[in-house]
């Protein structure tokens, strides 16, 4: 996999780390989709290898269900998913590795999230998706909520 089907945003987000990590893992369901639409959890399994699995819902009643596993959980450094294996490492269609990091710069955190596609296709259907703007919005909420836990 190369790095020219990789995606990124980096923002650095006014609140600790040990909030930013809190909003991420506790509170997931009020930033994880740019709103209006919501999250529903099934399953998140924060260990390698442990299920993800919500359902993101649309305003005008569209859900997208996203299934997956999470690669590596390392508490406020990093955290590496894929929808290309299920629970129980079932292959499954893949699109991407998604990636979040995590880096305490004083009272602030540096926040670099991410997915690297396995084709240049890929990236371009994820560009296409609107994936710049919707990532960036999804940090901005994330950043709401880790200053209201700060």
């Amino acid at each position: 996999m190369s790095d020219d089907n990789e995606l990124a945003i980096e923002r650095l987000i006014d609140a600790p780390i040990d909030a930013v990590w809190r909003a991420w893992t506790e509170h997931l369901t009020e930033w994880w989709c740019p709103k209006p639409w919501t999250t529903e959890i099934i399953e998140m399994d924060f260990r390698s290898g442990g299920r993800s699995a919500m359902i993101m819902r649309g305003p005008n009643g569209e859900e997208a269900p996203q299934e997956g596993v999470f690669l590596e959980v390392i508490p406020k450094q990093s955290v590496v998913f894929t929808d290309a294996f299920t629970a129980g490492w079932k292959p499954a269609g893949p699109f991407m590795v998604g990636f979040m990091q995590f880096e305490a710069r004083g009272a602030q955190t540096f926040y670099r999230a991410g997915a690297r596609h396995w084709t240049a296709e890929a990236k371009a259907q994820h560009e296409a998706m609107g994936f710049a703007e919707g990532w960036g919005k999804v940090a901005e909420q994330l950043e709401e909520v880790a200053k209201r836990l700060a």
